[in-house]
């Protein structure tokens, strides 16, 4: 009765340690193995696997089964429990005395006395493991004896089967058929244990046509990959000359991992929380290098010296498939989207769904897709035509194209629940160390000397330091060296100092008369920055990145602006499209977003106050055209745009946008705009700002419930409390800051998973040091880093804990 007793006591435990990762693999390992030892028979088998059935209640129902059949099952299904469980999930499910070798029977009758079909059930774990690599040679088996049809076939294939249910699937039906077609899986197996591996690697080749194609796909990559994209308007900079390692980290403590991730170990085994699943997310900040991280691993892989265990690499741009009109199949999205096949386009698309295991899907910024993450429709039929974005998912979530490896990269805050269950692993991007922005700045600067004084005047510019952290604006100043060190002690402090900076730099290298005083580059280029800020604005509005000439036009942009080199051509590896644009960077259209937004005559006084609103009720409002829609003229793209959801993409770049609104508005920038708009409209705006961060601030401030009878009262801020601080940091305005900070009455400050890095501890420690009582500062499962302690210096004077 004891081992029925542990059951019963830990059957919460153990359906958490079943079912928990959402893979229903734990629980049908136990169930071949009870099968295999006899303890349950088809019958219950079949009663506990029902179809469509949710995986926790299949596990309730082999508990309940389990522990009717008594202490002997009980004490074999803790053992089963032990043997599939990774090993920090077994503590307390192990039973003392207990055989471990759980899935060896034991001889009760001699093995020639044994039918084909019981030996199939008598050593089911194993041959499950067989099976999973090679079902399509068992199949062909099967078929060349007479015992299996097409449509058996095909009831083993379904996509939406793992390969390890794809071969239970097989046994089952096998078992169903008697003991010839027994035999033969048996015999099959048997040869394929004594010759090795029927596609070992070493004696196997790909058909010709294969090859071929693979050759054509890597000389594509190679060109596509060779350049650095970001700097296609300005200058053509080789990847290989300034390439440099970002910080990539587990999301996920793994004891087995030691030291940092290098780039194949995005799609290694280590760090893997779901063996089932085959998506891998790169997650990250905006500007962080996930888009070039994904270019360097295309690159490696075109060259032959990384990633050799994919026979065919597949990218893609989810920037770009937004603008895919028409239902496509997965065959016309690989082939239309990466590389056309010359010939035998049905042969090598067959190979691929043949050999899923050799071939790797990358998906580049998942967040700037339209549709935000769901997997409540999907597909599991690869030649079904479907909408791009409904693919797409099906692929993520593994019920289109299971076995294939897939990459995708996104920033944190558009990863749901709904993604992460399906997710094989995350790694998590940094950005560059202190040593990566030494790297970098050596590789970008030749001449020793210039990188020495680029890096000597960051050393004294702690704040920038920090914003360095993030390759963009650590390219961003190393673009604008000559500007950074003529500043002297005054350098730039926020991102839209930086950001101004990169657009005087852009503006003074095409002007002919190189202003360099006031506000002269300004003006001079104001057409230019309205024409882009034009642009920009109307595709943040509509999540729209790619822009067509026909957008250009409708925009004022001429080929003078686009000369500036804040747009560059859209690349496309299928060059099926005609000419295309993008900003270099999505920080760059929130950019010149921000600029029309405070440079504009035509800016409705709704924008900023819808601009600064809380994303629910901000997504209603772009839904129903009121935040965007009331200053933008109506054209056809915008109106299809806001029928539509609001977006992954939509809310970070709506709070970049609005981050640089702030800066651009504090009273240090002001006079950049002197001829620029009349200064009452730009007093006006100023106030409103002001008055959307004090009333944003006092909704947090609200949201503080009251402390627990002798505890310490606490708030534990959302990620939306720290944007409006560094909106507040951005402005500069210490008056800002002491009122936000005079009506924040608690003794912690929980900011526990808010994202938070060097950047958001600058803000944080400008903000914070205006408080009137000391606090306890909890900055736990961020990314702080020494740098961001140091960041947070000015602020140690009223935190009383850190």
């Amino acid at each position: 009765m004891l081992v029925q007793e542990l059951v019963l006591r830990q059957r919460a435990e153990i359906l958490h340690a079943l079912c928990s990762s959402g893979s229903a693999e734990h629980l049908e390992q136990v169930l071949d193995i009870l099968l295999s030892r006899g303890e349950l028979i088809i019958e219950d088998y079949q009663n506990i696997q029902v179809p469509g059935r949710a995986l926790y209640t299949n596990a309730r129902q082999l508990l309940d089964l389990v522990h009717t059949k008594g202490s002997d099952t009980c004490a074999l299904f803790c053992a089963a429990l032990t043997h599939v469980l990774p090993e920090g999930q077994r503590v307390g499910f192990s039973v003392p005395g207990r055989c471990s070798h759980v899935e060896e029977k034991e001889e009760e009758e001699e093995e020639h006395q044994r039918t084909s079909t019981q030996t199939l059930l008598a050593q089911r774990p194993s041959l499950v493991r067989e099976l999973q690599g090679c079902i399509e040679d068992a199949l062909r088996a099967l078929v060349a004896c007479g015992h299996f049809t097409s449509a058996d076939c095909d009831d083993v294939r379904l996509p939406i089967h793992t390969p390890s249910q794809q071969a239970r699937r097989l046994l089952d039906n096998v078992r169903s058929k008697g003991e010839p077609a027994a035999k033969v899986v048996l015999q099959y197996v048997q040869q394929k244990q004594e010759s090795g591996s029927l596609l070992n690697q070493e004696n196997w080749t790909p058909p010709k046509e294969v090859l071929k194609y693979q050759k054509k796909l890597s000389s594509s990559m190679s060109a596509q990959s060779c350049f650095l994209s970001s700097y296609g308007g300005t200058s053509h900079m080789s990847l290989d000359d300034i390439y440099t390692d970002g910080q990539l980290e587990l999301a996920h403590n793994c004891k087995d991992v030691h030291g940092p991730l290098g780039l194949e170990d995005i799609v290694g085994t280590a760090g893997t929380v779901n063996a089932e699943a085959d998506t891998v997310l790169v997650s990250g900040d905006a500007g962080g290098g996930k888009s070039t991280l994904l270019q360097r691993l295309h690159l490696l892989w075109a060259r032959g010296t990384a990633l050799q265990d994919f026979l065919l690499l597949f990218p893609f741009s989810c920037r770009r498939l937004n603008s895919e009109r028409q239902e496509l199949s997965v065959q016309e999205l690989l082939f239309q989207h990466c590389c056309w096949p010359d010939r035998e386009q049905e042969e090598i698309f067959q190979f691929i769904l043949d050999h899923p295991h050799l071939i790797l899907f990358t998906f580049d910024g998942l967040d700037e897709l339209k549709q935000g993450f769901s997997d409540e429709h999907w597909l599991c039929c690869p030649t079904q035509r479907a909408p791009v974005h409904i693919l797409l998912f099906s692929l993520i979530q593994g019920s289109l194209m299971k076995g294939v490896r897939k990459v995708v990269t996104s920033r944190p805050e558009a990863v749901g629940p709904a993604l992460k269950k399906h997710l094989r692993k995350e790694v998590i991007l940094q950005g560059f160390s202190p040593s990566g922005i030494d790297c970098f700045v050596h590789k970008h600067h030749r001449d020793p000397t210039v990188a020495a004084k680029v890096l000597e005047s960051l050393q004294k510019n702690t704040a920038l330091l920090g914003l360095c952290h993030s390759p963009v604006f650590c390219w961003i100043v190393s673009q604008c060296h000559k500007e950074l060190l003529g500043c002297g002690e005054g350098g730039p402090q926020t991102i839209t100092d930086v950001y101004l900076m990169i657009l005087q730099h852009f503006f003074q290298h095409q002007s002919p008369l190189k202003s360099t005083t006031g506000s002269g580059w300004l003006q001079e280029n104001l057409n230019t920055a309205l024409h882009l800020g034009q642009l920009a604005f109307e595709g943040i509005g509509t999540s729209c990145y790619i822009f067509s000439g026909t957008d250009l036009e409708a925009c004022g942009v001429t080929e003078k602006d686009i000369c500036m080199g804040f747009l560059i051509q859209s690349k496309d590896m299928s060059s099926t499209h005609s000419k295309r644009f993008e900003f270099l960077h999505v920080i760059t259209q929130c950019f010149f977003a921000a600029l029309h937004i405070v440079l504009s005559n035509n800016t409705d006084r709704s924008t900023i106050p819808k601009l600064f609103e809380p994303p629910n009720r901000r997504a209603t409002g772009l839904r129903s055209s009121t935040c965007f829609g009331a200053c933008l003229p109506s054209t056809n793209q915008q109106e299809q745009a806001f029928k539509g959801e609001a977006t992954s993409s939509e809310t970070p770049n709506l709070q970049i946008t609005a981050t640089f609104v702030s800066g651009l508005l504090s009273q240090r920038h002001l006079s950049l705009w002197l001829h620029c708009c009349p200064s009452a409209v730009m007093e006006k705006r100023v106030r409103q700002v002001v008055r959307c961060l004090s009333k944003g601030m006092h909704k947090h401030f609200k949201s503080i419930s009251p402390p627990v009878e002798g505890e310490k009262k606490s708030m534990h801020a959302m990620p939306g409390f720290v944007w409006l601080i560094k909106c507040i940091y951005e402005m500069q305005e210490s008056t800002i800051a002491k009122d936000a900070m005079s009506k924040l009455e608690v003794d912690h400050l929980k900011l526990t998973y808010c994202n938070i890095g060097p950047v958001e501890c600058t803000a944080l420690a400008y903000v914070l040091q205006h408080l009137r009582n000391p606090i306890g500062l909890q900055l736990d499962n961020n990314s702080v880093g020494d740098v961001g302690v140091e960041q947070l210096l000015p602020c140690m004077h009223i935190c009383n804990s850190l």
